[in-house]
């Protein structure tokens, strides 16, 4: 049953705050690797190359988990367990290109890539956590 993301875990997916996104390898060990994060709606977005590993991870086995770390304060977080609803393209980089707005203040540097793509996560849990004295 996928859930709501709410308005605390929004506001931590639509501003610069760092993810952690964890995927399954084939032999089921997990492997963590940092992320620019976005949203659609209700669902979290990760742009990646369509050659990397947790492309090939989540295109194996869709069951994924998110940790976002306010870039302000850490002690404020969200974990987010779900899996891939689905797969975008991003051949002409527009959503890469909109994160980078984001994080770097302008489109994304590096213009070559085999396939760009945008892993599209639905949460089947929601946590967010942060400090008593925000």
């Amino acid at each position: 049953m996928t859930r709501p993301l709410g308005e605390d875990a929004a506001r931590l997916l639509d501003g610069p705050n760092f993810g952690f996104l964890a995927t399954l390898m084939e032999d089921g060990a997990p492997k963590v690797e940092p992320v620019w994060v976005g949203r659609d709606g209700d669902l979290a977005l990760v742009v990646t190359d369509g050659k990397s590993i947790k492309a090939r991870n989540v295109a194996r086995d869709p069951r994924v988990a998110l940790t976002v770390v306010a870039r302000s304060q850490p002690y404020e977080h969200l974990l987010i367990r779900g899996r891939v609803a689905e797969v975008r393209p991003d051949d002409d980089m527009a959503v890469l290109d909109a994160f980078s707005e984001r994080y770097l203040g302008g489109p994304y540097p590096r213009r070559r890539w085999s396939q760009r793509i945008v892993i599209a996560i639905a949460a089947h849990l929601v946590r967010y956590h942060a400090p008593a004295h925000r």
